[in-house]
């Protein structure tokens, strides 16, 4: 279940995926690159590309907005192609039992209360 928190400044909520989500995930596109590289590695290559070309148009003054769609398409479709190389239950979604999202829910809920009421409001 994601414990949530806030971060070192006090003034975000911090969901930590890392442990719960991320280290399987890393883990698994290593295996999977290490079983295939002749697969996963262009497959990798090919994302890195995608992933600096949509950041290059999201900060890019000079980018029409309908190339920054084009290339975020392409990153979405290369991630989706690296995610079906590995394990289904390591791709997927995090899933959480009613209670647990109730639980999640509550958390955030109270971190979020806690920042608001401490926190000057802007004008």
């Amino acid at each position: 279940m994601m414990r949530p928190g806030l971060n070192a400044a006090g003034d975000r909520v911090r969901l930590p995926a890392y442990e719960a989500h991320m280290v399987p995930l890393l883990d698994a596109l290593a295996v999977a690159y290490c079983e295939d590289p002749e697969t996963v590695g262009p497959l990798l290559k090919l994302h890195a590309a995608h992933v600096l070309r949509l950041d290059f148009a999201e900060f890019s003054e000079s980018v029409p907005e309908w190339e920054r769609q084009v290339r975020a398409a392409e990153a979405d479709a290369s991630r989706d192609a690296l995610c079906a190389e590995l394990p289904e239950d390591v791709a997927a979604d995090p899933q959480l039992t009613a209670d647990d999202a109730i639980t999640t829910a509550t958390r955030l809920t109270r971190l979020a209360a806690r920042i608001r009421h401490t926190r000057k409001a802007t004008p």
